[in-house]
């Protein structure tokens, strides 16, 4: 996710938010089992912190604070909040 933020940093807000959010969906999908969930949520929180750093450099000055960045961007931009999408524990197919 580093790598991607750092080489787009040129794209429009509106179009990094969204290739975002799609990118976090299927990391959802994929790694949202049961027994994962703090693994996406620490995901989707280094996601945040990596985007914050990366788009306060797009210019010499500091462009967003936290507050900005996370009260104000982020809920303007909502990117999808972690999800489980399949239960290891229980299957739908043996009842």
């Amino acid at each position: 996710m580093k790598e991607w933020i750092k080489t787009h940093l040129t794209m429009p807000l509106k179009e990094i938010f969204k290739t975002l959010s799609a990118k976090l969906r299927g990391h959802y999908q994929y790694y949202g089992v049961t027994d994962n969930t703090e693994a996406i949520k620490s995901f989707y929180t280094q996601t945040e912190w990596l985007l914050y750093k990366w788009l306060n450099r797009r210019s010499q000055k500091k462009s967003y604070s936290k507050t900005a960045f996370f009260e104000g961007l982020l809920n303007t931009f909502k990117l999808p909040e972690p999800k489980i999408y399949v239960s290891l524990f229980y299957r739908q197919d043996l009842i």
